[in-house]
C-alpha cells in the first residue's frame, strides 16, 4: 500500500514537472517569434535634403508594416555612395543626383534606379535679413559671406551649374558636406547667404527666408532611388521603394516642396 502511494506521488510530481516544462516551452516560442518580428529593420541611406519628407514616409511605412522599423542614414549623397561602395549594410539608397547613384549602380550594388522627385535651388538668407542679398549677383560681393555645398555634393554641383548659367563667380567662406550644414550656417547667422534646395528653406520656415532666381531652372536635380543588390532585407527594400513612388509617397514629397519627377 505504501509502495502504491509512493508510485502515485512520484507520477504526480513527474506529470507536474512535464506540464511546467511544456508551458515554459510555449512561452519561449512566442517570445522568440515576437522578438524576431520586432527586429526586422529596413536601412535607408538618403540625401540630407530628404530628412523631413523621408522621416514622414518612414513613419507611414512602419504603420503599414507592423513589427518593422525604418532606420535612416541621412547625409551628403557622395559620402553615402562611398559608404555603400565600401560595403556599409543598407537596403535602399535615395540620392540627390543621378551622378551619385551612378557611382553605386556602376559598382553593381543597386538595382535599376527610379527618379522619384526633382528639386531646385534657392538663396537662403537669415530671417529678417537687411536686404543686402536680393539676387544671385549679390553673392559675388566680397563683403557678403556666402556658403556653398562642396562641389562633389549634388547641391554644390547644382550651385556651380546655376552660377555658370548666370556667368557669375562666387568665393564662398566655406564649402559644406551636405545641404543641411550649409543651411545651418545661415540659420545661426554665421553666413549672409547660402545656395540650398527650396525644400530645405521650406523645412526651416521661420528661421530663414528663400529668394528665387531664374538660373535655378537650369540646375534642377533629379532624385533617384533604388533597392541595393546586397540588401539584408530585399523584400522590405523593394516595398519601401514602392511606397516612395506611390501616390501617398508622392503627395508627401510634393507637400515638402519637391517637384514631380
Amino acid at each position: 500500500m505504501i509502495g502504491h502511494r509512493t508510485t502515485l506521488r512520484t507520477a504526480s510530481i513527474v506529470g507536474l514537472a512535464a506540464a511546467l516544462a511544456a508551458g515554459c516551452g510555449d512561452k519561449g516560442v512566442k517570445k522568440d517569434s515576437g522578438d524576431k518580428a520586432a527586429t526586422r529593420t529596413v536601412v535607408v541611406f538618403a540625401a540630407a535634403s530628404l530628412t523631413e519628407s523621408f522621416t514622414s514616409l518612414g513613419k507611414a511605412f512602419e504603420s503599414s508594416h507592423p513589427g518593422v522599423r525604418v532606420k535612416f542614414n541621412f547625409g551628403g549623397s557622395s559620402a553615402l555612395a562611398q559608404q555603400i561602395d565600401q560595403g556599409a549594410p543598407a537596403d535602399v539608397f535615395a540620392a540627390a543626383s543621378p551622378a551619385t547613384m551612378k557611382q553605386v549602380t556602376d559598382a553593381g550594388r543597386a538595382s535599376t534606379p527610379r527618379v522619384f522627385a526633382r528639386n531646385r535651388l534657392e538663396i537662403a538668407v537669415p530671417k529678417g535679413s537687411s536686404g543686402k542679398v536680393t539676387s544671385l549677383k549679390d553673392l559675388t560681393d566680397p563683403k557678403v559671406k556666402v556658403v556653398l555645398c562642396a562641389p562633389q555634393v549634388p547641391c554644390g554641383a547644382a550651385a556651380l551649374k546655376a552660377l555658370a548659367a548666370a556667368k557669375l563667380t562666387v568665393k564662398p567662406v566655406s564649402q559644406e558636406q551636405d545641404v543641411k550644414a550649409a543651411l545651418t550656417k545661415v540659420r545661426l547667422n554665421e553666413a549672409d547667404a547660402a545656395l540650398v534646395y527650396r525644400t530645405d528653406v521650406k523645412a526651416a520656415a521661420g528661421q530663414v527666408q528663400g529668394i528665387d532666381f531664374p538660373e535655378a531652372a537650369q540646375a534642377i536635380n533629379d532624385y533617384p532611388i533604388a533597392a541595393l543588390t546586397k540588401a539584408p532585407q530585399p523584400g522590405l527594400a523593394g516595398e519601401f521603394v514602392q511606397s516612395v513612388l506611390s501616390t501617398q509617397g508622392q503627395a508627401t514629397l510634393q507637400q515638402a516642396g519637391f517637384e514631380k519627377p
